[in-house]
């Protein structure tokens, strides 16, 4: 299954200063102050992934996926995605919600030609833009196509979408202009020992993450029970007294 068009598409840093995974900031935003945990998603995270495309605006939709989804075609784009071939990754505020996703679609071997190449697509809910979310997706996005003997991104963005366009060139990317669309290609370096244990390392910390908010919002949740159960006691109490 081919991923639909997306927004957001960042390459190789021009002149080969920097390693085509570095993360990126995207445009307007300053860089993120910390590491962000990116967790991978699989079959039982269906729901939250199409809660998430959802709670886009019509504008985000257009720009994810070069249409206006509705909402029925978002749950067929959800249902149809194939987590033992495809890499889908999310990253979840401290609520547990999931604000921004990514979808590393393999492409058919008849599609590739000579390389192997994945195709990249993004989204952020736009209450937490502004933190680096889209170039961190991309980072380990990148670092997993790596270790899967992915030698080649690519991703479909809007010619209208100047902003991410200037990320593309400015990252070293090749950008064919395709009419109302833009083709984006980075080639990426092979794996190494290095690159299969940043991704370990960084699972294990974003599983550790996730539980540690899953474990914190039990806690609150527990302290807002007992708040709740003081309050009704003292009302009881001023009752009676006042009887």
């Amino acid at each position: 299954m081919q991923l639909p068009r997306d927004s957001l598409n960042i390459g190789d840093p021009a002149g080969g200063t920097a390693p085509p995974w570095q993360t990126l900031p995207e445009v307007g935003a300053r860089p993120p102050l910390t590491w962000v945990p990116v967790r991978s998603l699989s079959e039982r995270h269906r729901p939250r992934i199409l809660a998430h495309l959802m709670a886009l605006a019509t504008a985000d939709r257009y720009l994810r996926f070069g249409y206006a989804a509705s909402d029925a075609q978002l749950a067929h784009y959800v249902e149809l995605i194939d987590f033992s071939r495809d890499e889908v990754f999310g990253i979840f505020n401290r609520r547990l919600e999931l604000v921004a996703t990514a979808h590393l679609a393999s492409l058919p071997q008849s599609a590739q030609g000579p390389h192997t190449e994945a195709e990249f697509g993004v989204s952020v809910l736009a209450k937490a833009r502004g933190r680096g979310h889209g170039g961190r997706l991309f980072d380990h996005a990148a670092l997993h196509a790596r270790n899967r003997q992915v030698d080649t991104l690519i991703a479909h963005v809007s010619s209208e979408n100047t902003a991410m366009l200037r990320i593309a060139h400015g990252a070293g990317a090749t950008v064919e202009r395709e009419g109302s669309e833009s083709l984006v290609r980075l080639r990426l370096p092979p794996d190494d020992l290095k690159s299969h244990v940043d991704a370990l390392v960084e699972g294990r910390a974003a599983e550790f993450d996730y539980g540690f908010k899953v474990r914190t919002r039990g806690c609150d949740g527990l302290l807002k029970a007992i708040d709740a159960v003081k309050g009704r006691l003292t009302r009881s109490q001023r009752s009676a007294t006042s009887e």
